[in-house]
């Protein structure tokens, strides 16, 4: 495939982070800002800046280690694996679309104090403008930045030395209008004002030595950006009286008026159109960057990764991140939605601190050139502090965020996940973990095999039907010489005394007393057999077991179909309310089988079933089969499954196209823990079996969460 170019030397990254940063940020938001915190603005500006570091440094060590076109979905994917690189791509996708958006919107009524235009047209006019250069070529782009961010710094250091004699400190008084949670959440809004400090790394692949002049590019413009934001802010506060700029659509204007006079505000409004032009640039270019390394990750169309032959830029990407920053603008209240983006971009941040903590601890390779200082605890400082930051942005930004979230997690599923199958460093790293505990769960439960099984009966059956189930239990309890109790439970109607009931012996009962007597001596275990008699079955299945303290109950039940898994049926309230595992036979027969396979939800093994496996293949002589499970074939897939092989008392084998040959006597698996996640994890068909099946409810208290459960579906 075609690669981009490298010809982005130091002076275009600093103007390409620099000018991501100086737009809205300081040309729009100090005006809001203010009204939030009063005269403490200064300070969250300051905050704001100090808050970016972790990420920054985490980022820029990411991006030597990694300087390929993507950015923060880059490194997110890598680190955290491609369901979080999609939500970071997606999503910062779509959160700097909406920030260009909102830079060339914002900035027309800085125009508008010169000429009498309309806001949209303009502002499309300069879209269009926009998206025609960075089709041409990343050089371009790059040189008209270094242009753009000259002249507006220019016109910003003589707003910045020209009014700065005219700072009047009683206009800082009272300093903490509003006190701490007025100036955290004025943090929280400003803080998007550096989001584009990191945007650099999303071009890192056409950047010169990008060892060397990708940390410089992002640290050197983080310093000055927030150096010049406080300087400007601490003016803007200082020559206007309180309230007068708080809510102004031009507040560096209105600043510039009170000191410099018409020539300052005609330098201000060259500095803000310049600005927020350069915003779009810089967000136009590091945008569309992000579905091009999406698509050569195959979690996108895989055109959007091809490079134009005659200008060397991904003109499709950057095309239809052209169209979506036009739709905004001429569709969309682009302001409050940039809002809800930011939330989103905080949120990033937070993952990016959580990304390089995969990176070091993983076994992948990794080799940054440049090293985040004061690991892990610079890292842990910025989820924290990112974190607090989104509890600031109101529930309207959150709900946003999550709307993303939701968003981009659904196109993972039903477009992207087929098309993938890698894991992040933190996957690996953690699914190793999850495997290894799995790993001592499952040895625990070989050590603790039943010691006494209750074989529950409620209805008549004949004799190999029974047979089945009670060498089934026999199998279970042989090998720590346990006891298998057979119970005949009988409902009769409401209205019928159950001790005159319980003296009558009925034709079934004589048949079950008879034929389990038979049944007993082939089994080589201890057997006792009895009837019950309730108005209540599941009550009295349930209650016997309490008294009697068995290990198991086996009873025979067909495999729940997807209505009664939703709706319920009285062998869901026996799963839920029993005191131990509770084994469901969908029996087709038990002769000695010779291959029983275990599988799975699309998770890992629960230990209690492949201790039941196991001990069922053992006492026959036969061998396990590990189902083809979606996730066996990724790293902690392959070392759990391979651990568990080693693990097991009989031989294992991989499961695949199932042949006359091949197919298994038996298969065994998990149960849902609740009907609801049933019908959400049991991805078993409904129809006919082919044979034996045993459904293995664990007790509650041996279930993992639901989060567990999904996380664990994730990572194997």
């Amino acid at each position: 495939m075609k690669q981009l170019e490298r010809d982005l030397g130091l002076p275009t990254v600093l103007a390409i982070s620099v000018g991501a940063m100086i737009g809205s940020g300081i040309f729009i938001l100090p005006a809001l800002a203010l009204k939030t915190a009063g005269p403490s603005v200064v300070l969250a500006y300051l905050l704001a800046g100090i808050l970016v570091v972790p990420a920054a440094l985490s980022k820029s060590e990411m991006a030597t280690a990694m300087p390929e076109a993507g950015g923060t979905y880059l490194y997110i994917e890598r680190g955290m694996g491609p369901l979080f690189g999609t939500v970071a791509g997606v999503g910062t996708w779509f959160s700097l679309a909406f920030k260009g958006g909102l830079a060339l919107v914002g900035g027309v009524p800085y125009l508008l104090i010169l000429f009498d235009l309309p806001v949209k047209p303009v502002a499309l006019g300069l879209a269009a403008v926009l998206i025609l250069v960075n089709l041409l070529g990343a050089k371009q782009t790059g040189r008209l930045q270094v242009a753009i961010v000259v002249v507006m710094l220019a016109a910003l250091s003589w707003f910045v030395v020209g009014s700065g004699g005219s700072v009047q400190q009683a206009n800082f008084q009272p300093f903490y209008a509003d006190g701490l949670s007025g100036l955290l959440a004025a943090t929280g809004l400003v803080f998007v004002s550096y989001a584009g400090v990191t945007k650099v790394a999303s071009v890192a692949e056409e950047v010169e030595n990008p060892d060397r002049n990708i940390p410089l590019g992002i640290l050197g413009s983080l310093a000055f950006t927030t150096l010049l934001y406080v300087l400007i802010v601490a003016i803007i506060v200082g020559v206007t009286d309180a309230g007068v700029v708080a809510g102004s659509a031009t507040p560096v204007a209105e600043a510039a008026a009170a000191t410099l006079g018409e020539w300052g505000v005609w330098a201000v409004v060259l500095a803000a159109i310049l600005a927020l032009i350069s915003t779009a640039n810089a967000g136009i270019l590091s945008s569309s960057r992000y579905p091009f390394a999406m698509a050569r990750d195959g979690l996108v169309p895989t055109s959007l990764a091809e490079v134009s032959e005659r200008f060397g830029t991904p003109s499709l990407s950057i095309s239809l991140t052209g169209i979506v920053l036009l739709a905004l603008i001429a569709f969309v209240p682009v302001l409050e939605i940039a809002k809800l983006a930011s939330a989103f971009q905080i949120l990033v941040f937070v993952l990016i601190n959580v990304a390089i903590v995969a990176f070091r601890e993983g076994e992948g390779d990794y080799e940054p050139s440049f090293e985040s200082p004061l690991y892990p605890w610079m890292q842990v400082a910025g989820v924290l502090s990112g974190t607090v930051l989104l509890t600031q942005m109101g529930p309207v930004a959150i709900v946003g965020a999550v709307v993303i979230t939701v968003g981009s997690v659904l196109w993972y599923v039903l477009y992207a996940r087929p098309n993938v199958e890698r894991q992040g460093a933190a996957a690996d790293a953690v699914g190793q973990g999850i495997g290894d505990a799995l790993i001592d769960e499952t040895e625990s439960a070989m050590e603790n095999a039943p010691y006494e099984v209750l074989v529950a009966i409620t209805r008549e059956m004949d004799r190999e039907r029974e047979a089945a189930l009670l060498r089934i239990a026999a199998d279970l309890v042989r090998p720590h010489d346990g006891r298998v109790v057979a119970v005949w439970f009988e409902e009769v109607p409401d209205q019928m005394d159950l001790e005159t009931a319980s003296e009558t012996q009925s034709p079934a009962d004589v048949q079950f007393e008879e034929q389990t007597d038979d049944l007993a001596d082939d089994l080589n275990v201890a057997v006792d057999a009895g009837e019950i008699v309730s108005h209540d079955t599941k009550h009295a299945i349930v209650n016997f077991a309490r008294h009697r303290g068995v290990d198991a109950i086996v009873a025979e039940h067909e495999h729940r179909r997807l209505r009664s898994r939703l709706l319920g049926d009285p062998v869901d309230w026996v799963v839920d309310h029993a005191p131990c595992d509770v084994l469901l036979v969908d029996n087709r027969g038990y002769d000695r089988p010779e291959r029983i396979a275990v599988e799975d939800d699309g998770g890992p093994f629960h230990p209690n079933t492949v201790a039941i496996t196991d001990t069922l293949a053992a006492e026959n002589g036969g061998r396990v089969v590990f189902s083809a499970g979606e996730g066996s074939e990724n790293g902690p897939g392959v070392t759990y499954r391979e651990q568990l092989a080693d693990l097991l008392s009989v031989p294992v084998s991989e499961g695949g196209t199932e042949t006359a040959q091949t197919r298994p006597d038996m298969r065994i698996r998990r149960g849902a823990d609740h009907r609801l996640r049933g019908s959400l994890f049991d991805r078993r068909p409904d129809g006919p079996a082919d044979s034996t099946e045993i459904t293995v409810h664990a007790h509650e208290s041996e279930q993992p969460g639901l989060l567990r459960r999904l996380f664990e579906r994730i990572v194997f």
